[in-house]
């Protein structure tokens, strides 16, 4: 099945976990996907993640995290940059998930990484999802 969003795919696998109260989601790897997997990680709001099976098929298991009374840690996540309509930031102009509570992912020259990250080291780039 050709797919023409893999990381739309990946953010709603996520939500659709995460709002279901699953302990763990599957979601075939490739190296995008498996960067904000880490960056997800880094950042606090899934628990771990692993690389399972042979290649090419590849899947990445997320562990999802939890606060005590069984409500996701990740309250939204939401698709910026689409393939039919890019959206790029300068350093400068890097945009702020709810004052700095939640976690811009970027895709810049040198990898993805935070918005924060990229804003320390002066880099713009394409702008890929908000995580909440």
């Amino acid at each position: 099945m050709m797919m023409t969003d893999p990381v739309a795919d990946m953010l709603t696998r996520l939500r659709n976990a995460s709002m279901a109260g699953n302990p763990t989601t599957t979601i075939p790897a490739s190296r995008l996907k498996i960067a904000m997997a880490g960056i997800l990680k880094d950042t606090g709001f899934v628990e771990d993640f692993e690389l399972e099976g042979k290649p090419p098929h590849k899947n990445i298991v997320v562990r999802l995290k939890y606060l005590d009374d069984n409500e996701p840690v990740i309250a939204g996540l939401k698709r910026v940059s689409k393939p039919s309509r890019r959206v790029y930031r300068g350093y400068k102009d890097i945009p702020r998930v709810l004052g700095g509570l939640g976690v811009v992912i970027m895709s810049t020259s040198r990898g993805l990484m935070t918005g924060r990250e990229a804003f320390r080291r002066h880099l713009g780039g394409e702008v890929l999802a908000y995580v909440w």
